[in-house]
């Protein structure tokens, strides 16, 4: 199988793309590659520097599924250029699933996000309710879901609404909650905490990328599906990883007192089975802290990165 995998240079791509490659396909990876690339040459691999947007660009022949992880990642980033946003992840992405039903690609998995709902009042949030995306980067998202469905007596669609990723990556991101407030602990011996008592859904990049590789070998799994399998607060992440790290938490008051938990029943019962938990993506990054393999680095931070490179570019 040949599979195609947009923004495969990013956070999950370098955990996933050694995946698939273990599985023998071949695979291409097509990426504007803005926070760099750290993929290990691999003979069925193919890696190309370019953009979603020039959908022409985008190399389909042959390729059997699509993994569309191409998108400005997180609110804030999605923030800093409305414009941008809704050309890479909106627009891009129904270029794309255009492109692939006129070359006959069969298979077309989303990454989507689990903050397409918005605030939630309901304790279980399920794929059942009503999407109410507040930022640039939920709206992008559930207009790619809804452009993907159109597609779907025309290819197999299957779309994850992941919770937020943990865990360690040679792509780090450390401006997501977990990994960041272990490096905070890690360089600072403190963790600052805003609020604390909210509920937020997690996963780790072990497990949503092996979800990923679950949804190829079914392609009876169509549709949409919540991932997000451990329901903790910020105050309970930061107490874990004081357990292991000597660090100070100060909690501070919060601006944003939104509080759900992702149901994911529904994957789980076509037979995906998570394996690792925040808790192990916490060891992960201290352990590759201290063996040298991880330092804080701007590049790790989204956010920073695009400021400093990608926008002053423009």
């Amino acid at each position: 199988m040949k599979i195609l995998v947009t923004g495969g240079c990013g956070y999950k791509g370098h955990v996933l793309i050694p995946k698939l490659l273990s599985k023998d396909y071949d695979v291409v990876v097509f990426d504007i590659q803005w926070f760099g690339n750290y993929l290990t040459p691999h003979k069925n691999l193919s890696v190309i520097k370019g953009d979603v947007r020039d959908v022409e660009s985008i190399p389909l022949d042959g390729v059997d599924c699509i993994i569309h992880l191409s998108s400005i990642a997180n609110d804030p980033c999605s923030d800093l250029d409305p414009k941008l946003t809704w050309e890479i992840s909106a627009l891009a992405t129904m270029q794309l699933a255009d492109k692939a039903k006129r070359e006959g690609v069969k298979r077309f998995i989303y990454a989507s996000s689990g903050s397409v709902y918005g605030v939630k009042e309901e304790l279980q949030v399920t794929e059942a309710l009503k999407l109410e995306p507040i930022s640039e980067y939920n709206k992008t998202k559930m207009v790619g879901e809804r452009v993907l469905l159109s597609y779907e007596n025309d290819m197999v669609v299957q779309i994850v609404r992941p919770a937020t990723v943990c865990g360690y990556s040679p792509r780090m991101r450390l401006d997501v909650s977990v990994n960041l407030l272990t490096m905070q602990a890690l360089t600072n011996g403190k963790i600052t905490v805003f609020g604390g008592d909210q509920i937020r859904p997690n996963i780790h990049i072990d497990d949503i990328t092996d979800l990923y590789l679950h949804l190829i070998d079914h392609p009876e799994i169509t549709g949409i599906y919540n991932a997000g399998f451990e329901n903790i607060s910020i105050k309970d992440i930061a107490a874990l990883i004081s357990k292991k790290i000597p660090a100070e938490i100060l909690v501070t008051p919060s601006n944003d007192p939104r509080s759900y938990r992702i149901n994911s029943d529904k994957i789980l019962a076509t037979g995906f089975r998570p394996k690792k938990t925040v808790d192990d993506a916490i060891k992960e990054i201290i352990q590759k802290y201290k063996n040298n393999e991880l330092k804080d680095e701007n590049r790790f931070y989204n956010l920073k990165w695009m400021q400093q490179t990608v926008l002053t570019n423009k």
